[in-house]
């Protein structure tokens, strides 16, 4: 983590000002906190998979430096970077079961790194973001608690200060989005 938590934000504002040199000192700053997100992501996977933190954190962090940069904060990066990980996750899946059912193959930057996740478990992760597209048209805001909670590990607070509402606004979405899923898909609910 940064000496001083005001020093990411600076230099996430040096990056949305296109100050190219920002980005390159960023990721030392937060590459741990980074790679914890990625642990906390991967740790719903088989225990077998060859997928480490690492690998994905340098995926989302390639993702994420050939975009625009809009983060407003460090708490909002750290929202984004695990929306990005999840992300390749997804494709990862859809991958995977393309495979399975004879399709082409996709070329992805994460193919040297077979993450042993199963056919089973992949069309699981797709279930999941299949219906949370679902949930996101039905309920934007609830999407992005679910997003920021289960994938990125946020905490209430977190979450809370990304999204710019209360903490006690983001528990209540939480809990209906948890029981709407539920429903979605019973074998894959966010705990």
């Amino acid at each position: 983590m940064a000496d001083s938590p005001g020093e990411v934000t600076v230099l996430l504002a040096e990056v949305k000002r296109g100050r190219g040199e920002a980005l390159p000192k960023l990721f030392p700053l937060v590459y741990h906190e980074l790679k914890r997100l990625a642990a906390r992501i991967l740790q719903d996977e088989r225990e077998d998979h060859t997928l480490q933190p690492t690998a994905l954190v340098h995926e989302a962090y390639l993702r994420l430096a050939g975009q625009r940069a809009e983060w407003q904060n460090h708490a909002h990066f750290m929202a984004v970077a695990g929306q990005a990980m999840r992300r390749i996750l997804v494709d990862y899946a859809r991958q995977r079961v393309a495979a399975k059912r004879g399709g082409g193959v996709v070329t992805l930057e994460l193919e040297s790194c077979d993450s042993g996740i199963g056919v089973d478990q992949s069309e699981e992760i797709l279930a999941i973001d299949e219906a949370l597209g679902r949930l996101a048209l039905l309920d934007a805001q609830q999407a992005r608690v679910v997003e920021m909670r289960y994938f990125a590990g946020m905490t209430v607070e977190e979450t809370a200060e990304v999204m710019a509402i209360s903490p006690r606004t983001v528990k209540r979405e939480w809990s209906m989005a948890k029981a709407w899923l539920r429903i979605q898909i019973p074998s894959a609910t966010p705990k």
